[in-house]
């Protein structure tokens, strides 16, 4: 029988050519991390789903991405049909307990909200480093980028959803040259590159994502009330559509994981079980600085009681700093057609501890459907020797769920109206459009006042007008009429006034000196 501290992945092949040896995952080195890779077709959706089970039954919450919607039947339990019939006397499943069918406590997740309820992240949770990872910036770019967050910390700027940060970038371009002579060069150009990426973001459905209410790591690792690990589906078909922001999203949420949670060491059994499905997306194209941020996390998140599963079709998808990181191996059938899959089934075959029974890399291109090379952390964490195993089926459904079902189960849900309405509150855009408007206040009225100082000068300088013209009136002629009583003499009036008072002047002369003459005239007598 199968420990209690095991997950039972099915049953490998003996010399007899018959599955009866069970291969088990133990529970304590399933933070060590594992790798399921195949060519499509060959059951690794299948072995995901088994794992997600075994997990789920030893009370350990699991996070997967659903690619084609195959995985949202672990929600619904399994059917009995001929080929699950087969499988269970094959790998002699009821000597552990035989095959029940069930369904498991399922929680969908969708970015966009369709499919499942929405996740959100702000912006300021996102960071400069993957934003720049999403929107694919140049250097300069990202070094602006990386300016602008800065000054949003300086000034308590919220940083939550879209708008937030585009409205910071145009306070980064009005106010460049004093931000360059502060952190660098700010170049306009840089600035308008961002902006447009972040067009393309919201065109592409990313304001769905960045906003609140922000997901809470704490609602992933949920249990039901029979203690069972609650699985958490993310609608990933539409996301798929994007593949940047699909392995954007696992890698942040990856990061959240390693930052939140606290350090455990080497747990009984992990607190959370994390599967990348297309695991190649996170790497495509990624550059050195980020694949060394995956590679340290991978490597560090261990501690923190978190088990990462790595789900990809070719084993070079992987890079190398991240693969030695991975100590549990599911490996189904590999093509072997073109020099690029040669050399990944050899690479394959290499990374298994070898089984002097047979060659891996013959093995791996000869596996069958629901068949592969399993290889698991046993003792002191060693890995044991890899064995050709027949992988037992899922007690759950094989296949989607249908709409209808899939809202019910989003109706029962443990987060249901917890984060389906989204909130927006105070922060960045509507701080900045206050300090807009209130600057256009200000502005305004200082255009009031100095219009008012203006009028106030017109009127003084029309004063001193007036003034001076009463003084040369008083100097040069008489007051107007209407401010003294008199008016200004004409020209002729003045002539006519002048030749009076020069007769007035001769006659009174002549007068005058005929007294004189008069007077002294009788003295001498």
């Amino acid at each position: 029988m199968i420990a209690p501290d095991e997950l039972f992945l099915g049953a490998s092949r003996t010399a007899d050519d018959a599955y009866q040896k069970p291969e088990v995952l133990k529970l304590g080195y399933a933070n060590r991390h594992g790798l399921i890779t195949g060519a499509t077709g060959t059951g690794k959706t299948v072995s995901l789903q088994v794992l997600a089970e075994g997990f789920s039954r030893a009370g350990v919450p699991v996070f997967a991405a659903d690619i084609k919607g195959d995985l949202s039947g672990i929600a619904a339990p399994g059917e009995a049909k001929a080929f699950i019939d087969r499988r269970v006397a094959d790998i002699r499943m009821e000597e552990q307990g035989g095959l029940s069918f069930e369904r498991f406590p399922t929680v969908f997740w969708d970015l966009f909200g369709e499919q499942g309820h929405p996740i959100r992240a702000t912006v300021s949770e996102m960071g400069p480093l993957l934003l720049s990872r999403l929107m694919n910036l140049t250097d300069a770019q990202e070094g602006v980028l990386n300016i602008a967050f800065e000054l949003a910390d300086e000034e308590g700027l919220l940083l939550l959803d879209l708008k937030d940060l585009q409205s910071l970038l145009t306070v980064v371009s009005e106010r460049r040259k004093e931000l360059s002579a502060q952190y660098g060069n700010v170049a306009a150009q840089s600035v308008g590159a961002i902006q447009r990426s972040l067009l393309v973001l919201e065109r592409q459905g990313a304001e769905h994502f960045f906003g609140e209410p922000a997901l809470k790591i704490a609602d992933l690792m949920r249990t039901d009330r029979d203690g069972r690990g609650m699985i958490n589906i993310l609608a990933a078909d539409r996301l798929m559509m994007n593949p940047r922001l699909y392995g954007t999203f696992l890698l942040w949420l990856l990061s959240e994981l390693f930052e939140e949670l606290p350090e455990v060491g080497d747990p009984d059994k992990p607190k959370l079980v994390f599967f990348f499905d297309e695991a190649h997306l996170l790497f495509d194209d990624a550059p050195d600085i980020l694949i060394e941020r995956i590679e340290q996390v991978v490597r560090l998140i261990r501690s923190k009681g978190v088990g990462v599963f790595f789900v990809t079709q070719n084993p070079l998808d992987v890079p190398d700093t991240v693969l030695s990181q991975l100590g549990n191996r599911i490996q189904h059938a590999l093509r072997a057609y073109t020099p690029r899959e040669q050399k990944a089934v050899k690479v394959a075959a290499e990374t298994f501890r070898p089984n002097p029974d047979f060659d891996c890399y013959e093995a791996i291109t000869q596996l069958g459907v629901g068949e592969a090379l399993v290889s698991t952390l046993e003792s002191k964490g060693v890995p044991s020797v890899v064995q050709r195993t027949l992988i037992r089926p899922p007690s759950s459904r094989i296949g989607p769920l249908s709409d209808q079902e899939r809202a019910m189960a989003m109706g029962g849900s443990p987060v249901a109206g917890l984060y389906d309405q989204p909130i927006d509150r105070q922060s960045a855009y509507e701080i900045l459009e206050e300090r807009a408007k209130k600057a256009a206040l200000d502005e305004a009225e200082a255009a009031r006042r100095d219009e008012a100082e203006n009028d106030r000068d017109d009127e003084l300088r029309k004063e001193q007008r007036e003034e001076k013209t009463g003084w040369f009136e008083n100097v040069f002629g008489t007051r107007s009429s209407k401010r003294s009583g008199y008016k200004r003499q004409g020209y002729a009036e003045a002539a006519a006034k002048s030749v009076i008072r020069s007769v007035s002047s001769q006659v009174g002369r002549q007068i005058g000196r005929a007294v004189v003459r008069g007077i002294l005239g009788g003295l001498r007598r």
